[in-house]
């Protein structure tokens, strides 16, 4: 996964933070799937290379991981990082006000991925708003087979290098479809923003046969 960390606008009517509530539920959804893939914490951690502590402290809620460690931690357990995260949405006509959206940032700042949907909800894809500042380059790892991404370019120029193919250089208006199970890097050659939109289709477990845009 992409090496970037998690910030969450949390309601400040509430007493407790969104980043609260957010760790419980990766802390939840961690313990059942590490006790439903019968590994214990130093198992995974050896295969993860998280640390015994660190996924201890994830599973009873004390610390909010990155995007980063929850990649690793997918990874090892072969499920979606949506997986460790989703809590049960109610369904219906929901809003996702700008300033409430969940904001995902690399470390350097130079990459921001905008949730354009209501984050912990289980849904067929996920849409985002992606960020790239002028001459940053952002590495990403596989994802698990049949996860596919489609990105749609709104402003500037993006460069998309999938595993061993050859850059594609993309423009304003262009959009293409790739195989996200090979590790990818975005890459702003211009002076300016570059702005996408990026859609991210989670293997379809529930179809035979590969799913359409």
């Amino acid at each position: 996964m992409v090496m970037i960390g998690k910030q969450i606008h949390a309601d400040p009517q509430h007493p407790e933070s969104a980043v609260t509530k957010l760790s419980i539920v990766v802390g939840e959804n961690l313990r059942h799937l590490r006790r439903k893939s019968g590994l214990s914490l130093e198992q995974l951690a050896a295969k993860s290379g998280v640390s015994r502590a660190m996924l201890g402290q994830i599973e009873t809620g004390k610390s909010a991981p990155t995007i980063n460690l929850l990649g690793r931690i997918a990874e090892a357990l072969q499920v979606s990082v949506p997986s460790l995260i989703s809590n049960s949405g109610s369904g219906g006509t929901v809003i996702v006000p700008r300033d409430r959206a969940t904001v995902l940032a690399s470390s350097s700042g130079g990459f921001t991925c905008r949730a354009l949907f209501p984050w912990g909800d289980p849904l067929s894809i996920e849409l985002y708003e992606v960020t790239i500042v002028a001459r940053h380059s952002e590495d990403v790892a596989a994802y698990e087979p049949g996860v596919k991404k489609a990105l749609v370019i709104l402003a500037g120029e993006i460069e998309l290098k999938v595993g061993e193919d050859s850059p594609a250089r993309l423009s304003e208006g262009d959009s293409i479809i790739f195989n996200a199970d090979s590790p990818h890097t975005l890459h702003n050659p211009g002076d300016k923003d570059a702005k996408a939109f990026l859609v991210v289709a989670p293997v379809d477990r529930t179809r035979s046969h590969p799913r359409g845009f």
